[in-house]
């Protein structure tokens, strides 16, 4: 998120806006109007907001998703379904692996092909001890071999499925540059929602508790570790994100 994805998104922003700004010089050129030029900043926001709420918005995105996912989860423990710890796993992970396949489909319409191979092997090889992991899990958990293959089989589809989703709609919309970064940076800030709330408190506390398995610092749907917000606090949470992005588009009105 921090080395690839973030400056390609935020370097496809600042180039639709350059073009932007030249197609409107030029059209202002050609008519003659009694007002005065119209400028991109008076037709779109610049380029700082748009990366901002991209980025903001993915993060928001993910933290929801978590939550939701969290409260299942503890309604699905106290049921009495079956295998219920491995179902709860195994959703966790489909939202991280649609925001994989959001990242890896966007990446597509770059005009730089090492972004394109980066972000493919970046998936596969985040994808590969993942797998893994998840399978011994379902294994020690008791499930069948049949049972584990549908859990693969579903892990496995959803982020070639929503890679395929976001090429095929930023295709059929004729993509530019601006969304193309747009879809980038909102792949981005759920990565950075993965590293901030998961990846890292677990790599920190590895001293004072015994770790999880490997695929639970992706899953969100670890209980014991991560407490479920309440409906105001989730919401609070949400406006506090959106409040500055409010006020710098106030600002640059």
């Amino acid at each position: 998120a921090l080395a690839l994805i973030i400056p390609e998104g935020v370097d496809m922003m600042e180039e639709s806006w350059r073009a932007s700004s030249c197609s409107a010089a030029s059209a202002s050129s050609n008519t003659s109007a009694r007002h005065s030029p119209n400028t991109p900043s008076e037709t779109c926001y610049p380029p700082r907001v748009c990366i901002g709420v991209a980025l903001v918005v993915g993060f928001t995105f993910m933290f929801v998703v978590d939550q939701i996912g969290t409260y299942l989860s503890m309604r699905l423990s106290r049921t009495d379904l079956p295998h219920s710890t491995s179902i709860k796993t195994t959703l966790g992970l489909q939202f991280h692996s649609a925001a994989d396949g959001i990242a890896l489909g966007a990446a597509m319409f770059s005009a730089e092909e090492t972004v394109k191979v980066i972000v493919f092997f970046a998936v596969i090889l985040h994808k590969a001890p993942t797998a893994f992991a998840l399978v011994s899990f379902l294994m020690h958990a008791g499930l069948g071999r049949k049972d584990i293959q549908v859990h693969l089989l579903c892990f496995s589809a959803v982020a070639p499925l929503f890679a395929i989703c976001t090429y095929v709609i930023l295709h059929m919309v004729r993509s530019t540059n601006h969304l193309t970064g747009l879809g980038m940076l909102f792949s981005a800030g759920t990565f950075l929602y993965v590293a901030t709330v998961h990846v890292l408190p677990q790599v920190s506390s590895k001293g004072q508790q015994q770790p999880p398995p490997p695929f639970q610092e992706h899953s969100g749907a670890e209980v014991q570790q991560h407490k479920h917000l309440g409906f105001l606090e989730s919401l609070t949470f949400v406006l506090g994100a959106g409040l500055p992005l409010l006020g710098l588009a106030l600002i640059d009105d």
